[in-house]
């Protein structure tokens, strides 16, 4: 019988990529650093690595980002920090750490010993608090970039700098005049306009551009009449917020010339296919773990199998290639 070039190449899709096929390129580069892939774990339920290291594999991340690092140490909330909620998790921990001292002698010589580049969040209550860390983070061996968390919505003041594009100028332009290492600003979605906060930060000095982090929310105990976090209100993440990460993640990459790392509600490949179509040059992965620690090697294989399937050679064919024209902008 006869087969057909036509049958011929149904069939070859229905079994799926040639295992001779060469395996494509997930590598990435932001601001110099170079990713073995686009995979970052984000902070939060990781917290400085050594909690969560017999569970989950962290060097199958392509970098970590730490929980935010502040001057002094911080005891965090009162429990409840997290709840569950239908799509998502809201938290609020308040920025438990050993503060700087204590960052610098007991989390980063563990984290050093991961091998993968290491991003260190940092977080203050003023522009000099912010200079302080950088300029001393800037000095550590290991530390391949700082990112200012200028967008966390469960410590007092923790998004005076994010909602203002002033402010957020004037931290990122006083932290840029210290700090020798990269510099990324993680932005907060709770805005009006989150293009203006990114350009802020970008004309600043900032390297690259993380969003989006938690929205605020509230969750309630009918029966008590009282917030189930210990804190009251707190920050969601996880699946809900995820079409609202992509969509800002769109605006400010069409309108940034930085790189973008993308984050919110990501689980799976086709989670951060969405982001990386979208412009991020890269993701990062946080409330996914809790469920599935293994759930990083999971999204690199699964971004392999997608450039295989539409003959695609590197991941970067895939960044920012989002078509509108069909459905408009």
């Amino acid at each position: 019988m006869r087969i057909t070039n036509h049958e011929s190449r149904i069939t070859n899709a229905a079994r799926g990529p040639s295992p001779q096929s060469p395996v494509p390129s997930l590598a990435v580069e932001i601001a110099g650093i170079k990713f073995a892939h686009p995979v970052l774990a984000a902070p939060g339920p990781l917290g400085f690595g050594r909690e969560v290291q017999s569970v989950v594999d962290l060097p199958s991340f392509a970098a970590f980002v730490t929980k935010s690092v502040t001057l002094d140490p911080r005891p965090g909330h009162p429990y409840p920090q997290v709840v569950p909620t239908v799509g998502g998790w809201l938290n609020s921990q308040g920025l438990p750490n050993h503060g700087l001292a204590g960052f610098v002698t007991k989390d980063l010589p563990f984290l050093r010993t991961l091998r993968i580049p290491l991003i260190v969040s940092i977080a203050g209550e003023t522009v000099r608090e912010f200079v302080t860390l950088a300029e001393w983070l800037s000095r550590e061996e290991g530390v391949a970039a700082v990112e200012l968390n200028v967008s966390c919505p469960n410590v007092d003041r923790g998004l005076i700098f994010g909602v203002d594009p002033q402010l957020t100028r004037e931290v990122v332009a006083a932290v840029r005049a210290v700090c020798t290492r990269p510099l990324f600003v993680k932005l907060t979605p709770n805005v009006t306009d989150i293009v203006s906060i990114a350009r802020a930060a970008e004309e600043a000095g900032a390297d690259a551009l993380s969003l989006i982090n938690t929205l605020v929310g509230l969750a309630i105990d009918i029966q008590t009449r009282r917030p189930k976090l210990g804190a009251g209100t707190g920050g969601l993440s996880g699946p809900a917020i995820r079409p609202i990460a992509v969509h800002m993640v769109w605006e400010v990459a069409r309108h940034c010339q930085i790189p973008v790392i993308g984050m919110g509600g990501i689980a799976s490949a086709e989670d951060a296919l969405e982001f990386l179509i979208a412009g991020a040059r890269a993701v990062a992965v946080g409330s996914a773990v809790i469920d599935r620690p293994g759930v990083a090697a999971e999204i690199r294989v699964g971004l392999e199998r997608y450039l295989q399937e539409h003959q695609l050679h590197d991941i970067v064919d895939v960044i920012g290639s989002l078509n509108v024209t069909a459905h408009g902008s």
